[in-house]
Formats: structure tokens, C-alpha cells, sequence
């Protein structure tokens, strides 16, 4: 998923300021953050996909499961309980009642519970979350992640209907059975099946809201600004000043469980500013997190107050990757696609941009079902010698010399993401004798413009949706998947799929999803990455994410491992 990842890889992502605190909260005590990829695309649970949208949702609203940021274990959300049928195809959760969905108050700087029709507290139900998963899988909603929920009985069909056919949610396997009792039935028995009822785009939401009711006055997409939201999570939404900073409040009517206690913490403001003036305001006292740069390495390292304030991200559930086009050349034939995977030094990239681990694989090592080989030609891999022969070879047929040869390479804007990308540049000018142009873009653009496919390259991250290898296959390259847009792999918006690499890509993965021994998950997403890697060479990994970050030592917070953090578990002393 996505580019914001971790406190800090949140971290060269996030800062933060201080405002005045409500009462239901300890006085003062914000935790200061910011995001330095542009305005925040959106914290709509229907259309993020990001991961700083991911963050704010998960801290807005809570799914029927949740996941535990340290251990990645699936744990009860707004589900009390939940029962799973013998053929592991129906679960049956039971809600957890009286939780309040509320909004924030400008006039009396408050957070209230929200109203229905009759006065009465409106109280998040079954048919909330029956209402989220339609709105999700609609085809007007154009939700990037309704491809995920196709693991539901009738999910696909709804959300791809044929033409002429009026889409029918009754025929899709969620059934609201009472106020506080839901059920989903899902297309096979699968290991993942709780995690994808864990995740964001099926939450609970306001169809009031969204859609008007008798009382209400129905403001689509523009229910997620400040002057309308309406959530039910620890914190709840108090302003969003588009291109300049979002501020969330503890939710006092937020019941707390052993799970998702009640915040301590007054609220979170995530601005938007560059890595380097989030930095010089960390020095400043005026934030409480932030990235170190390469550039600024040795001088917070050797500082004796910067250097005890250094905190080691061990490492998130993350993959660095590059895309290479296969539609445009010279990325379109496969030789220039290897050698450009070849000629990449990935230690000298983590060296250099001091983050993260060398990567092999797609899938990362941390998963259930990563791929495990011995095979020193297996994944990624240097080798300027091949890189070069696979460049003769294809100038060779051509008629060319690499001179002739320019790849333009695309990246969203932020510093070190700059440093990265020319450190690419030079190694692949350097070793394979091409021209490479750079070009970047503010995050929000980025999607956009890495989806027309006018670039050679683009750089991309995928951090975890859940800990298993599904989601960095099935999830990320088949056809409606969250990248295949972007790949366009086997073809742009896979009209043609007689590719014989993808199609065995995609049996494998597809097998994989219904085998249930490890060890054959394991030598079938090894294979799976084989293909993508080595011989299709759609991607190349260079790096999974960790690295030191600076963090306020009054900050107290689990060593989240999963991307994500949970900050009504945090404290500021």
C-alpha cells in the first residue's frame, strides 16, 4: 500500500504542533506530526489507499476486527465475539452495543454524539457496516480496494456487474441479522478471511451522512470534512485546512477496551510541510517525531542531545520497489527491464539513504507464506556484469549504442526520495552507459500520473494491509489489484491475458490463497516471486523499510512492527 509508513517512516512522514486541549483529555498534551507528500488525498474508509489515510481511519473509525500494531495478531474491534462456520466460509459477529457515533462541535469546541431524527443518540449498528461494505463495492464509489472485499460471495458481481444488469447488494454475502449480529459469507475458506474483515474499506459509515435522511441533508463525497464527519473510533475528526495541517481529538465517548483503550492523549496534528522544515522544527522544540536524512546523518548522530533522542525502527512490514513499464520502451522488452534490476547496488542504497534492509523478495520476509530459497539466483541481485551483456544484447538487435537509450524515471516529491533517485541514476548512467532523466510529483498527483504510463519507472512502496503473503500478490498484481493499473500487466487494464508469465503468476497465487499446509504456501509464493521478479522482471524490491528516526523522549509508544500505529495506546508525559 502505500507511501506513509511508520512513526517516522510515519517519520520522514510526520511532525507536529501544539493547540489547546479538550477537557476529556490530559490538558495540552498533542502529539505533534506532518506529512511531507502533499495535502492528504482523503480519510474517506471507501477511497483510501494510502497509508497516512489508512492511519487516520483506523484511528477515526474501528472495523468488526482490528490488528495489533506490535504483533500484527487479529484482535476483536467493534466485535464482541464471533463464530465461524465447520466449512470456514460464514462468520457471524456480534457487535459490541452503545457505541456512539459522534462529531465535533466548532461552536462549543466539544466533541458531541450525534443526533438521529428523533433526538435520539444514533448508535453504530449492523446495518452501518452492511451500509460501508455496499458503498465500497458500488461501482460509482470507484473504491481502489473493492477488489479485496471479491473475497465475499457476490462481492465481484456487484461491484463488476454485467453490462446492463443492475448491480443487487441482497445477492452479496453480508446480511445484517439483527441490530448488533452481522454476517459475512465469503467465496472459500481462507487463512485471511479475518483479516480482510478487519480492514478499513469495510468499516461502518454514515449513510445519513452521505446519503440525507429525514433530518439530515445528504453531502456525498464532502461527508469527511471537518464541518460534517462523523465517526465512532478513539479519536474523531475536528479540522482539516486542506494543504496545511488535519487535527483529530480524543473521542470521550469512546468505551475503551482491553484492545483499543481510551486515548490519554488529547489528539494528533498531522501538518504538511517537507522533511527538512519538519526537522528544523523537531530541533525547534515544536515537533515530536521526525526523519533523518542522510544529509543530516552524521551531525544528529554525533550530537549529544540529537543522538539520545534516536530511536531504531527495527523494521516495518514494508517493500521499496520499482515498477518497470512494460508498454513503453525501452522498459517494454524484457533484457532492459532485467538489466536495469541488475545493475541496482542495494546495499549502497540502504548504506546511503541509512534506512531499512537489503530486499530480495517482493513478499517480505516477515509474512506468513514468504518465499524461502537458497537459489543465490533467486530475487534480486547485483550484477553489473549480466546488466551490461543484457544491454549489448538488446542494443546489439536494435542497432543502437546505450547511448541512444533514455529511461525516465518517476518518483513522488520529498528529499530523500530525491537522494534515492539520484543514486539510481548514477548507478544506472554509470554501469550501463544510458541516459536517465528524473521527473516527481507531489503524492497526490503521483497516482495519477503513474497510471498513464508515460514513464520508465516508478518508484513504489507496499506496506501490509495484514500479515500474509496474499496481500503482496493477489493484492497488489492480478487484474483489479491495487497495482495492475500500474504495471499494466499482462495488459492495460488487463484486456488481454494470454501472457504465459502472468497466467502462471496468477494460478500460482491463486492456489496459494486456497492452500492451507505452510510449506506448500511457502514453495508456491516463492515461485510467485520468481516469475515476477526474475523472469517477467515487472518489479524489482531494493529495500524493506526500518531505520532511526527522532522521537521526543516524553513520547511513550509500543515498537509498532506493521506500518501502523495506535496512538490512543500512546502517553506524553
Amino acid at each position: 500500500m502505500r507511501t506513509f509508513y511508520k512513526s517516522i517512516v510515519i517519520s520522514c512522514i510526520l511532525a507536529i504542533l501544539i493547540i489547546a486541549a479538550p477537557a476529556s483529555a490530559e490538558q495540552g498534551k498533542f502529539y505533534r506530526t506532518f506529512f511531507q507528500s502533499g495535502d492528504i488525498p482523503s480519510i474517506d474508509q471507501a477511497l483510501v489507499g494510502d497509508q497516512i489515510g489508512i492511519q487516520l481511519v483506523d484511528e477515526l473509525t474501528v472495523g468488526l476486527l482490528r490488528q495489533n500494531e506490535v504483533s500484527g495478531a487479529i484482535e476483536n474491534g467493534m466485535a464482541e465475539s464471533f463464530e465461524v462456520s465447520a466449512d470456514g466460509r460464514v462468520y457471524t459477529f456480534k457487535i459490541r452495543q452503545g457505541v456512539p457515533w459522534v462529531r465535533y462541535n466548532a461552536e462549543t469546541d466539544a466533541v458531541e454524539e450525534a443526533l438521529d431524527c428523533d433526538g435520539k443518540v444514533r448508535i453504530v449498528t449492523a446495518a452501518d457496516f452492511a451500509y460501508g461494505a455496499e458503498r465500497t463495492l458500488r461501482p460509482e464509489t470507484a473504491s481502489d480496494y473493492a477488489y479485496v472485499a471479491y473475497a465475499i460471495e457476490g462481492a465481484e458481481a456487484f461491484n463488476m456487474p454485467e453490462e446492463d444488469k443492475e448491480p443487487d447488494f441482497a445477492a452479496v454475502g453480508v446480511k445484517v441479522i439483527d441490530d448488533f449480529t452481522i454476517e459475512y459469507t465469503f467465496v472459500e475458506p481462507g487463512v485471511f478471511n479475518q483479516n480482510i474483515i478487519s480492514m478499513w474499506m469495510l468499516h461502518a459509515m454514515p449513510r445519513w451522512v452521505i446519503e440525507g435522511d429525514a433530518c439530515t441533508e445528504g453531502v456525498a463525497e464532502r461527508w469527511t470534512e471537518s464541518e460534517t464527519y462523523q465517526g465512532y473510533g478513539p479519536f474523531t475528526l475536528k479540522e482539516w485546512i486542506h494543504d496545511s495541517h488535519l487535527t483529530i481529538l480524543a473521542n470521550p465517548f469512546w468505551p475503551g477496551t482491553e484492545e483499543i483503550p481510551a486515548p490519554t492523549i488529547a489528539g494528533v496534528i498531522v501538518h504538511i510541510m517537507d522533511s527538512s522544515a519538519g526537522l528544523s522544527e523537531y530541533e525547534a522544540g515544536n515537533m515530536d517525531t521526525a526523519g533523518i536524512t542522510a544529509a543530516d546523518y552524521d551531525r544528529i548522530m554525533t550530537d549529544p542531545v540529537l543522538s539520545a533522542e534516536v530511536v531504531d525502527l527495527k523494521g516495518d512490514v514494508g517493500t521499496e520497489f520499482l515498477i518497470f513499464n512494460p508498454n513503453l520502451p525501452p522498459t517494454d522488452d524484457v533484457r532492459v527491464r532485467k538489466a536495469l534490476a541488475y545493475a541496482i547496488d542495494r546495499d549502497a542504497v540502504v548504506a546511503t539513504l541509512k534506512a531499512g534492509m537489503t530486499a530480495k523478495a517482493f513478499i517480505h520476509p516477515g509474512v506468513t507464506g514468504a518465499p524461502v530459497s537458497d537459489d543465490p539466483d533467486f530475487g534480486a541481485s547485483f550484477d553489473t556484469g549480466k546488466a551490461r551483456e543484457l544491454i549489448a544484447g538488446y542494443c546489439a538487435e536494435k542497432g543502437i549504442t546505450p547511448a541512444d537509450i533514455t529511461v525516465t524515471v518517476a518518483y513522488n516529491t520529498s528529499e530523500s526520495r530525491k537522494m534515492y533517485m539520484e543514486l539510481l541514476q548514477y548507478m544506472w548512467s554509470d554501469s550501463l552507459g544510458i541516459n536517465v532523466e528524473l521527473k516527481n510529483s507531489e503524492w497526490k498527483v503521483y497516482k495519477v500520473e503513474r497510471e498513464e504510463g508515460t514513464s520508465n519507472v516508478y518508484r513504489s512502496t507496499w506496506v501490509q494491509d495484514y500479515m500474509d503473503a496474499n496481500n503482496f500478490t493477489r493484492d497488489v498484481f492480478l487484474c483489479g489489484a491495487s497495482y495492475q493499473a500500474v504495471t499494466d500487466w499482462p495488459s492495460v487494464g488487463c484486456v488481454e491475458r494470454d501472457d504465459p508469465l502472468f497466467r502462471e503468476y496468477e494460478e500460482v497465487v491463486l492456489t496459494a490463497a486456497r492452500e492451507l499446509d505452510p510449506e506448500k504456501r511457502v514453495e508456491l509464493y516463492t515461485r510467485s516471486d520468481e516469475i515476477l521478479i526474475n523472469e517477467a522482471a515487472i518489479v524489482t524490491p531494493t529495500y524493506y523499510y526500518g531505520g532511526p528516526f527522532l522521537r521526543k523522549p516524553n513520547i511513550k509508544a509500543p515498537e509498532s512492527l506493521t506500518g501502523y500505529e495506535r496512538w490512543e495506546k500512546w502517553t506524553i508525559e
